[in-house]
Order: C-alpha cells, then structure tokens, then sequence
C-alpha cells in the first residue's frame, strides 16, 4: 500500500536518508510523550520539511484519538507518508528498538539485583522525581485540554469515577469519546475531503490484525494455561484501551497487575515506571518491565526475555495496525467537527485519568502503609500518617523545585533525586 499524499520523488527524501533519521529520533527520544513529539516536530516539519504544519497536526489529533502511545504512532505515520508501508514500519520500528534493548538490559540488572541497598537508595529518589514528572504531565496536559466548562467537568467527573468509584478505564473514555461525539462540532460544517477507499482499508486491517494475533494464538496451542499466555491477554487488552498516551493507562496498567495479579508490588511498579522515564522510547516501554518482571518471577533470566518479548508484540503490533489501515483517513478525519468534538472531550477526561494517577502514586511513595476503606459504592484510599517517608517527602519537593521552578529537564532531575536518594539513606 502506497502513502496518500506521498511527496515526489523530487521534493521527498530517499528512503536510507529517512532511516537515519527515524535512527536519531529513535536514540534520542527521551522525556516522554510531550519531549518526543516536540522532537518529531523539530526534524520532520522545521528541519526536514517532510511533512506542513497542517498534516502534522492533522496526524497529531489523529493519533490522539487511537489507543497506544501516539509519539510511536506519529513517526510512524510519517514513515508512512513518505515511503508508504516499509517507511512506516522502519520509523515505527526505530523509535521503539533502541529503548526497548535498554529497559531490557536494565530489567534484568534490576531483578538481579534490584534488592541491593544501594540500588533501592537510587530508586528512592527516582520515584519521588518520577512522582513530580507525572504532576508535570498533568499540569501541561491539562493546560491544553481544559478549553471550556464542559472539559472542566468530563475531567473531574473521569476523576472521580476511577478514584472514588474504582469504574473500568475503558468505559471512562468511551463514555468521555461518546459525549464529545454527540456535543461536538455544532454549527461547524464538515469539509469535503473524499472518503478514503474502505475496502482497502479493511483487507489491511485484517492482515495486520493477523499479524498481531496469529503468534498468540500458536503460543496459547503450544503451551495453554502459562504465564506467558496470561501476559499476552492482559497486554492485547491493554493495547486497545491505551487512549490518551501512557500516562492515562498506567493507573489501570499499575493497579491490575499490582492488585488483581500480584505480578509487581507498587514499588517494583514506580521502579519500572523510573526506569521507563530514563531511557529513550516511548514511556509505555514501562510495560516491557512488567512483563519481564512477571515471567521472571514465574521462571527465571530465560523466562523473562521471553515475556518481554511477548509484552513488546501485544504493545507495539497493534500500533501498525492502526496507522496502516486508518492513516488514509488523516485529512478526512481533520474535516469532521463530531469527531474533533469526541477527540476533544477524551483529552479533557485524561486529565481526570491523570490526577488519578498522580494522587495514586503519591500515596505508595510517600506512605509506607495505604489502606482502601470501602463506603457503599465509594472507596477512600486513606494512608497511615505515622508511615510517611520524610526522605522521600523532601525528594519530591527538591525534584518539583528542579523540573516545575528551574525548568530542568526530566533526565538531570532524575539523576539529582536519584544521588538525593542515596545522601539520605546515608544518613
């Protein structure tokens, strides 16, 4: 399948002058989802001049609306735009290999070694920065989704059903995604942008979907009721309910495989999630973490590659899937006011999924002990104050001085807390 839109061969680049440069984005995307596609923005539209303003854009709200992380899914659109489906997987691809080699390395280290007292002083500090970057996240998001009194009240209420009512993420977003569908676009008239070819993109869809599910359903054949196959379930059913980027879904991601599964504690939770921040790639990597930790505990070094393995093709196969079959439909999608409506009503309820998150993470690192109290309906997750961790209190205050006062960026912050860390547990 050719790229719609693809560039001629006189303006566009050849295709090994693209590899190097989804390479360079791929080895130095670090800082989350914000950091990355500012970075896609900076060599794709102002350096490269690949792609205009408007498409990039145009591709930027269309990935938003997809489940998965929409940094992998924009350089691969891009991929996709210039040298139609091998471009988009080579883009895809590079952005998430070279992280995904590091968190692999660092997970093994970590389970190994993860109980040494020098290491949990480092992880100390790295998730009370870790605590600040998701604040960090939530303040800019928020900044750029909250445009009336109607996204104001999809976040609080998207809040307050997943903190206090303890209801399914999905059913969050999609109600947030049905709202803005039926609200949206009133007295804005659709542009006249024709409708992609549908039976092509079906055929495409399919075989991606083939793609994706085909090896899982060899593995469950060949080894039936195994870890393994639980974590390829767990992951495929995340791959698809992931909307709004990592942030939004870690919440659901942490508190299923901390609580419904026991894989992780909530630290080995922040642990992956600090680890996740300090390498290149997507911040989803972080489920790469927990599906090796989990395997591992289950069978060992040999094991655990093999989850991971398992986690990063549940994660990132459906993300192909998605581009190839929807890209042709970018500039139309951009031209429907209801479907803008519903883009714009589930960025404002990831807010809400985010201050969840947050307040969520704060309490495992700043209390030693969290108990939920059930009211009727509602749960109160209240902390034991005679728990409370001063050093990682005074951690989470220098890493918001550094990253929310002075503007340091999330790697020097991380470093910082992370000596932090070990000067305190010195003491």
């Amino acid at each position: 399948m050719k790229g719609v839109g693809k560039l001629t061969e006189q303006t566009g680049p050849t295709f090994r002058e693209a590899f190097r440069a989804w390479a360079a984005i791929g080895f130095l995307s670090f800082g989350g989802p914000g950091a990355q596609i500012g970075l896609i923005h900076k060599i794709v539209v102002d350096q490269k001049k690949w792609l205009t303003e408007k498409q990039y854009l145009n591709a930027l709200g269309f990935c938003m609306l997809l489940p998965g992380p929409e940094a992998m899914q924009l350089v691969t659109y891009a991929g996709w735009r210039l040298h139609g489906v091998l471009g988009g997987l080579a883009a895809g691809l590079l952005f998430v290999l070279p992280g995904a080699a590091v968190v692999l390395t660092l997970a093994i280290v970590y389970a190994l070694y993860g109980e040494a007292p020098a290491l949990n002083a480092i992880f100390l500090g790295v998730k009370a920065a870790v605590l600040v970057v998701v604040i960090e996240a939530l303040l800019r998001v928020a900044k750029r989704a909250l445009n009336g009194i109607d996204h104001w009240a999809i976040a609080g209420l998207a809040f307050v059903a997943l903190f206090f009512l303890s209801l399914p993420f999905p059913l969050v977003v999609l109600g947030a995604g049905l709202w803005g569908l039926l609200r949206g676009g009133r007295g804005e008239v659709a542009d006249r942008t024709a409708v992609p070819d549908a039976r092509r993109m079906l055929a495409t869809a399919a075989l991606w979907l083939c793609v994706w599910g085909a090896p899982f359903l060899l593995l469950w054949a060949a080894l039936g009721d195994h870890i393994l196959v639980d974590i390829a379930v767990f992951f495929s059913k995340l791959a698809v309910v992931t909307f709004g980027g990592a942030y939004a879904v870690l919440a659901y991601m942490a508190q299923a495989v901390v609580t419904t599964f026991g894989w992780l504690t909530p630290g080995q939770m922040l642990d992956g999630l600090g680890l996740a921040e300090t390498t290149p790639g997507p911040l989803i990597l972080v489920t790469e973490f927990v599906g090796f930790l989990a395997a591992f505990k289950a069978g060992g070094i040999g094991l655990g590659v093999a989850g991971a393995v398992v986690t990063l093709w549940a994660t990132f196969a459906p993300c192909f899937l998605w581009i190839f079959a929807g890209a042709p439909y970018v500039d139309w999608i951009a031209g429907r006011p209801r479907l803008k409506g519903a883009l714009a009503a589930i960025t404002a309820a990831v807010v809400g999924v985010i201050l969840n998150l947050s307040l969520w993470f704060a309490l495992k690192v700043l209390f030693g002990e969290v108990v939920a109290v059930d009211h009727g309906p509602v749960r109160l997750w209240t902390p034991t104050l005679a728990t409370l961790d001063w050093r990682a209190a005074m951690l989470a205050l220098l890493a918001a001085a550094l990253l929310l006062c002075l503007k340091w960026s999330v790697i020097r912050t991380l470093g910082v807390a992370a000596l932090g860390g070990l000067a305190l547990s010195a003491l």
